[in-house]
C-alpha cells in the first residue's frame, strides 16, 4: 500500500476517532450510524478543501491565526458536513464550539499514535 494511501487512511480514521469522541461526550451531537462513514469522508473531505484556503487566508489577512488553523479548518469541516449531510447532527452553537476542541483533540492524538502503532511507515520522514 503506498504512502499516499496510508496517509489518507489515518486522516480518516483521526477524524473517525474525533468525531465519535464528540458523539460519545456531546449531548446533542450525533451522528446517525448508517451515515457515519459518509459524514466522516464528508468531514475530511471539506477539511482537505478548506485548509489550503484558509492557510492562505491566515498567512495574508491575520498571521496570528497560523497556531489557530486546525481549529478553524475543524469548526469549518463539522459547520459544513453540518449543512449539506443529514447524518450529522450537531446541536447548537456551544456543541460546535465544544466539538471542534474534540475532534480537533481527538485527531490529533489519533495522528500522534497511529503511525506508531499501525502505519509504522508514516513515522519515517519523506524521502
Amino acid at each position: 500500500m503506498s504512502r499516499r494511501i496510508k496517509s489518507a487512511l489515518a486522516l480518516l480514521a483521526g477524524n473517525a476517532i474525533g468525531l465519535l469522541l464528540a458523539t460519545l461526550l456531546l449531548a446533542g451531537f450525533a451522528i446517525r450510524p448508517l451515515s457515519f462513514i459518509v459524514v466522516v469522508i464528508v468531514f475530511t473531505l471539506v477539511q482537505l478543501v478548506a485548509e489550503p484556503l484558509i492557510l492562505k487566508l491566515g498567512e495574508k489577512k491575520a498571521p496570528a491565526l497560523k497556531g489557530g488553523i486546525a481549529l478553524i479548518v475543524t469548526f469549518v469541516g463539522l459547520l459544513v458536513t453540518d449543512l449539506i449531510t443529514t447524518g450529522l447532527t450537531v446541536g447548537g452553537i456551544s456543541n460546535l464550539l465544544a466539538a471542534t476542541l474534540l475532534v480537533w483533540l481527538g485527531a490529533l492524538i489519533a495522528s500522534v499514535v497511529l503511525p506508531i502503532y499501525v502505519f509504522k511507515e508514516l513515522r519515517d520522514p519523506k524521502h
